[in-house]
């Protein structure tokens, strides 16, 4: 049991992350978009991204409490910080994380100068966390029961996954006219390693009979699991390796291989009025590598005093007792996690229309482009309970031919004043990219509840007299 206690401690500790990328969605001057969007509206002759540097992305939130409120130098005792922040915790609170790093990445025109069809392929690496706030067990783990008499905590509460893997992937994307354009992308997921226990239930209850003030009646039953793949063999005395070097062999289709797929399409109502929406991450992972599967699964009921097990006047029996009703069983049976789907959608009102001059039009032969867009994203993404959702309302600007600016305003879980901001300029072939979300947050990072960053380097080549 303390293992699985471990696991859950460093988890919430490390994990605060989202995985809506609006900065990145339908800005179609950068070649990743298309990993948000297949069917996005980009052209190109060809492209490739830098090695490693292509895509690097990292997203850092919590709604419930950040890194100054545990951390501040202000005389508070760190135990009482904590239990201040499990106290204004709430069971439906969410910590989330999702980090990528594109390994390398390209894309090509194929079927002729004239084609409008393009296929792109690529390697990525990216780690996933979703896990809501353990209140009632952390309250409990925090402070006993001493207090708490008559209350039944929840071991539900427990709900978390996490992994980390690589994705091989191909896709294919077709302007099939001015007004319609669709896209796809197959892909292949290896995961490296893999921890859940979303499926938890039971309770703790500590209760006082009338007339016996010594005397307490003391519940547990417990339906708790914990799945894990490429993990056990580091829990094991006799491993000697190197646990990060062993997540990564595993992780580059050495572990458990899943398929996903991607779709997405951009419609054209008018010239300058634009919908789009696209589905990511639509998989599966079959765990079958160095599976392993924790169960504590039974009753107990103890009558007597020191219920809470922590005081040595406790026979000796009260806990084989406790071994014996609730037991730690390990099985090796294999399963299947599906991957957090991903849905996004936009409708963009483009205005301030200009002509091309003689430079390169990265977005292809036009007769005419829109300076200015305004519009609105709703993002959605598939948890163990319910949806996570964020809406975002987004001005894009043309600073120069090959300049664009985007500005966000996003409402979510984890804030109601997230301002982004991203840039990405072409000189010559190259391709530069930086987006930072909450930045109004970057003047003290240690009080933020949310901060993210994405940069990468491209090299993108258009036909000569495009």
């Amino acid at each position: 049991m303390r293992k699985i206690y471990l696991i859950f401690c460093i988890v919430f500790q490390l994990s605060c992350f989202s995985q809506n990328k609006e900065l990145l969605y339908n800005f179609t001057s950068i070649p990743q978009s298309s990993l948000v969007n297949p069917g996005a509206d980009v052209s190109y002759k060809y492209y490739f991204g830098f090695p490693v540097l292509s895509g690097v992305s990292a997203n850092v939130g919590s709604n419930s409490f950040s890194a100054y409120d545990l951390f501040a130098d202000n005389g508070v005792d760190f135990n009482q910080k904590v239990r201040d922040v499990i106290n204004r915790s709430s069971s439906n609170d969410k910590v989330v994380t999702n980090q990528q790093l594109e390994i390398f990445s390209a894309g090509f025109r194929v079927g002729g100068r004239e084609s409008r069809s393009y296929v792109s392929f690529g390697l990525y690496q990216e780690f996933d966390l979703f896990m809501y706030v353990p209140k009632d067990p952390a309250l409990l783990a925090l402070n006993g029961n001493r207090d708490y008499i008559g209350k039944s905590f929840n071991l539900g509460d427990i709900n978390a996954k996490a992994e980390v893997l690589s994705v091989l992937h191909i896709g294919y994307h077709k302007k099939v006219n001015d007004k319609f354009v669709f896209g796809g992308r197959a892909k292949i997921y290896s995961s490296g390693a893999n921890a859940t226990s979303t499926k938890n239930s039971g309770y703790i209850y500590t209760g006082q009979d009338a007339g016996t003030p010594n005397l307490y009646n003391q519940i547990i039953s417990s339906n708790l699991e914990l799945k894990t793949s490429g993990i056990s063999k580091f829990t094991k005395d006799e491993y000697e390796g190197n646990v990060a070097k062993d997540i990564a062999h595993n992780t580059f289709f050495n572990g458990s291989l899943g398929l996903g797929v991607d779709a997405g399409i951009t419609y054209y109502i008018k010239d300058n009025l634009q919908l789009t929406a696209s589905i990511i991450d639509l998989g599966f992972i079959r765990q079958s590598k160095d599976i392993e599967t924790i169960t504590y699964k039974g009753t107990y009921q103890y009558n007597g005093v020191n219920p809470d097990f922590l005081g040595t006047d406790n026979p000796e029996n009260v806990f084989d007792e406790f071994e014996e009703a609730i037991p730690r069983d390990t099985l090796y049976n294999k399963y299947t996690t599906w991957r957090p789907t991903k849905f996004y959608s936009s409708i963009q009102y483009s205005f301030g229309e200009a002509r091309p001059d003689d430079e390169c039009n990265c977005r292809g032969q036009v007769e005419k482009y829109y300076k200015n867009a305004v519009g609105a994203q709703l993002f959605g993404m598939t948890t163990p309970r319910e949806p996570l959702v964020a809406l975002t309302a987004f001005y894009r600007r043309n600073i120069f031919r090959k300049l664009d600016v985007k500005a966000t305003y996003t409402f979510d879980t984890f804030s109601n004043k997230n301002i982004g901001l991203g840039l990405a300029g072409t000189i010559g072939p190259v391709n530069i990219y930086a987006l930072v979300n909450n930045i109004l947050e970057y003047k003290d990072l240690s009080k933020a509840r949310s901060a993210a960053f994405q940069i990468g380097i491209n090299f993108v080549f258009q036909d000569r007299e495009d």
